[in-house]
C-alpha cells in the first residue's frame, strides 16, 4: 500500500485507527481457552468486528514469539486472514527489528516477503546500514522509533547534543537522508502531548504511528491538535482498550463498539482538515 492509497482509505473510512493485536493467551475469554487455535480464533473475530472502523492492524510480535512455533503460525494465519478477507487494511508488524546490514536484510525478507506485511517497526540505534535493508522493497514501509510513550523514553530520546538538538530530532533528521515520507514513518507516543509540535517541525509531512491512547492514557484530541496534517498524517493505535473490552462471549461485539467510538471521534477530527 503506497502513501496515496493509505490517505484515500483514511478519507473513505473516516478513520485513522490502528487496532493493535496484542493477543495474550492468558487474557482470552474462557470459552476460547481450550481451543488449540485460540489466538487465531480470537484475532479473526476481532478483525471481522473492527474492520469497518479502522484502517490498520498491528500485531505485536512479542505476543506471538513467546508461544514458540505455534505463535509464529498463529501470526502467519492472522496476517493471511486479514489479507484475504480485509485486503484494504494496512498491516504493521510491530517487531522493532534492526541489526547489522546482513542481519537486517534477513529480517526484511522474513517480514516483507514471507509474511507480506505493509510495514515494520525498526529500531534506529545502529544507524543507516541497519535500516536501509528494509527500505529496498516497493510499497513497503519502515516505521522508525522516534519518541516513544514509555517512561524510560526520557533516558535517551530527550538527551541533547552540544548544539541543543535532542536525540529523537537527530534520528528523524538523519533518517530523512535515507528515505522520504512515502516509505518512512515514525513512532511517536500519544503521551508526548505538545511534543508533537516539535516532531512536526522536523517531520512536517511524515506519517506518525501513535501508540498510547486508551489504556495508556494518551489524548486523541491533543495528538490531533499538534500532530495532524492536511493528509491526516497519523495512524493512532489502540490495543487493550479495544480487544479486551469484554472477556465474555460478546468480546467481538464489545471490541466493535469501542472501535466505533474511536472512529466517530476521528471522523469529527478529520472533518476539520
Amino acid at each position: 500500500m503506497n502513501r496515496q492509497e493509505l490517505v484515500s482509505i483514511i478519507r473513505e473510512r473516516k478513520s485513522f485507527l490502528c487496532v493493535g493485536l496484542d493477543t495474550d493467551i492468558r487474557k482470552l475469554p474462557a470459552h476460547l481457552q481450550s481451543s488449540p487455535s485460540a489466538v487465531v480464533d480470537f484475532n479473526k473475530a476481532i478483525v471481522d468486528a473492527t474492520a469497518p472502523y479502522c484502517v490498520a492492524y498491528k500485531p505485536n510480535l512479542a505476543f506471538y514469539e513467546c508461544l514458540g512455533s505455534k505463535g509464529w503460525q498463529a501470526l502467519e494465519q492472522t496476517i493471511a486472514y486479514i489479507r484475504q478477507n480485509h485486503p484494504n487494511h494496512f498491516i504493521i508488524a510491530d517487531a522493532k527489528r534492526g541489526d547489522i546490514g546482513n542481519t537486517s536484510a534477513m529480517y526484511a525478507r522474513s517480514f516483507f516477503e514471507d509474511l507480506d506485511v505493509d510495514a515494520l517497526t525498526v529500531a534506529p540505534y545502529m544507524g543507516e546500514d541497519s535500516v536501509t535493508p528494509f527500505l529496498g522493497y516497493e510499497r513497503k514501509w519502515v516505521i522508525l522509533l522516534a519518541l516513544t510513550s514509555n517512561k524510560g523514553s526520557h533516558d535517551f530520546q530527550l538527551t541533547e547534543d552540544a548544539q541543543g538538538q535532542r536525540l529523537f530530532e537527530k534520528v528523524i533528521r538523519k533518517s530523512q537522508e535515507w528515505a522520504g515520507d512515502d516509505k518512512m514513518m515514525y513512532v511517536v507516543g500519544a503521551t508526548q502531548g505538545k511534543m508533537f509540535e516539535d516532531i512536526r517541525r522536523v517531520a512536517p509531512t511524515s506519517f506518525l504511528l501513535v501508540p498510547g491512547i486508551g489504556a495508556q492514557g494518551g489524548s486523541l484530541e491533543e495528538v490531533c491538535k499538534y500532530g495532524m496534517t492536511k493528509d491526516c498524517g497519523l495512524l493512532v493505535n489502540s490495543s487493550r482498550a479495544i480487544i479486551y473490552a469484554s472477556n465474555g462471549t460478546d468480546f467481538a461485539e464489545a471490541a466493535a463498539r469501542e472501535a466505533q467510538k474511536v472512529q466517530e471521534q476521528m471522523a469529527a477530527l478529520l472533518a476539520n482538515i
